[in-house]
This record gives C-alpha cells, structure tokens and sequence, in this order.
C-alpha cells in the first residue's frame, strides 16, 4: 500500500498524449473500479470521521486533514450499492473535483495502471449501475468502471445552475440566436449543465459524447463543404473523455487547415498551472474550471461578441 501512496503523490503530473494513469480501486464486491490519478491528491487509511447531522447519507463524515476539514463520501452507497463497513480498515481517496476537495470512501485500493484513452471505452448499456459510469476500460482481462464523479456530486452537493440576472440581456439573447455552439463532454450531467446554460442565453447547441466522435463529426460536415467557423461560434469541450481527450481533439483541429479557425474552450473539473500550461502548448483559447454558469455565459458572450467585431 505504502507504494500505491507513493505512486500518487509522485505520478499526478502525467504529460503524455491522448494517455491517462487510472488509480484502481474496490468497493465492496469484486468489482473494480477506477479515477483520473490526476484528481487525486493523495490516498491514506480512514481517518476518524465526525458525523454531520441533516447531511446526505452519502456523507459519512467529514475529516480534519492538514487544516482543512473535507467531507467524506461514501462510493459504494453513492453508486446505489451497499454501504462501506468497518471503515476504519478502509481508505480514501482525497480528489479535486470542481474546485472542491472531498474525500472518497472505498474499500481498498490496487495500484496505477497507464492506460491510452482509445482505450477507454463509454459504458455497456444494460450495467445495473451506469448511470454512475462515465467509461469502462479491460486491465488484465477485467473490466473496469471509470466512475462519473460529476454526477454524483451533482446528487450529494448540487451547485448553482442558473446564470445570474442580467447577464443575458435582450440584445445578448437577439444576438445568440445566430450563433450554433459544439458541446463536447463524456458525463451526462455536464452535458446537460452546458447544454442549459448556453441555451438559456439563446445560443443553438450542438451536444457530442467524446473527442473522437465531435472530430469525425466536424470532418464530415467540411468533407461536406460546410464552412465550419459559419456553423460553429465555438466549441466547448471536456478534457477527459473515452477514444479521444480533449487536448488531443484539440491537437488535431488546430492541425486540420478546414478547422483550425474554431474557438476552442477547454471546460473541466480538472484544475491547477498545470493544466493551464497544457492548453496553451495544445493551443485551446480558453480554460474554465466547471461548472461555472456565469463565467461560462460572460466567455460565450464574448466571444460570439469578438467574432462580429472581426468580421464587421
């Protein structure tokens, strides 16, 4: 275990292209299960939890780690099985999720697999419990559910959809109605965030599931003869996502002459410098920490606002 640890706190910076390192984990079956190491700061042996009244039962406690004080979510009854016992034999996973740190109560955890994201594959329909997968992949001929953290922190800890009053104004709306917008994300609920949002400031929107869909997607409509940046006023895209990330979708639109002009918005729950340097080197025009609906309106805006200047 002392190594898994290790691992994790020296192994969070991966570079790579179109590769991800998953820390696997059990819940209470035989099942295994995965998270982006990325998101994961460290590991360690369940703490002493103090117990929240009126709280979700998701929420089995909240922990007091290096001076802050982070609630402690239980996977297995967060994915609709039974809940973890004898926790104090458990571990958790301490993540970064949205600008929120929490902590994740699993039953052991296994070790860091470096896996390709053509690898990565959306879930099976027909899985008892898919509605709280984002993607599964095979490591030694077993599968793996990669959980979809987004939606179950949208159940225990739902944040703010709605864009605050007067930032979509009457001429913002009239505006909108011209402009058509790509969304691009693997997590259902981020999906649905997005697609709310931008239609609630009047924008058309387009909705596609991961990096290698919304690439074949825009190469068709050019094959096709449609002027792309006509169609499309931006595309706003996840960066971790099954077939094709987000860096490496944009890697190949910026190497794609029919598709380079497009604006390009990385929109994660990841987070840090780091992840900033990388949209620069891949050359994204923006990076914005989920889910932020006002600041994801103001850069739509803006953005659509630029595109007319330009072209006036």
């Amino acid at each position: 275990m002392a190594g898994v640890l290790e691992s994790v706190n020296q192994r969070t910076q991966l570079v790579g292209e179109n590769r991800l390192e998953l820390l696997l984990f059990r819940l209470n079956g035989k099942q295994i299960y995965g998270i982006n190491v990325f998101k994961v700061k460290e590991v360690l042996q369940c703490p002493k939890l103090t117990t929240m009244p009126h709280s979700s039962p998701v929420v089995r406690g909240v922990a007091h780690i290096r001076g802050g004080t982070i609630p402690i979510l239980d996977l297995g009854l967060a994915t609709g099985a039974s809940p973890i016992e004898n926790i104090e034999n458990c571990f958790v996973i301490i993540t970064e999720y949205n600008r929120r740190i929490q902590g994740f109560l699993v039953r052991g955890v296994e070790r860091i697999v470096n896996m390709n994201w053509s690898d990565i594959q959306p879930p099976p329909k027909g899985l008892s419990n898919d509605n709280y997968l984002t993607a599964v992949c095979q490591v030694d001929k077993e599968m793996v559910e990669i959980v979809d953290v987004e939606q179950i922190l949208s159940e225990v800890a739902p944040t703010r959809q709605n864009i605050t009053d007067g930032i979509v104004t009457d001429d913002v709306q009239t505006n909108a109605k011209n402009h058509h917008i790509l969304i691009v994300d693997d997590s259902s609920v981020a999906r649905k965030q997005i697609k709310r949002c931008m239609e609630d400031v009047g924008f058309a929107t387009t909705v596609l599931c991961d990096g290698k869909e919304a690439l074949d997607y825009l190469q068709n409509m050019v094959a096709d003869g449609v002027d792309i940046t006509h169609e499309f006023s931006m595309v706003i895209s996840d960066i971790e996502m099954p077939e094709m990330d987000g860096y490496t979708l944009t890697t190949a639109i910026r190497n794609d002459s029919r598709l380079q002009d497009l604006f390009i918005l990385l929109h994660t729950s990841l987070s840090g410098v780091f992840n900033e340097a990388m949209v620069k080197k891949v050359g994204a025009d923006g990076f914005l920490a989920k889910f932020q609906p006002d600041e994801l309106a103001r850069i739509a805006i803006e953005t659509v606002d630029a595109q007319a200047q330009a072209e006036a």
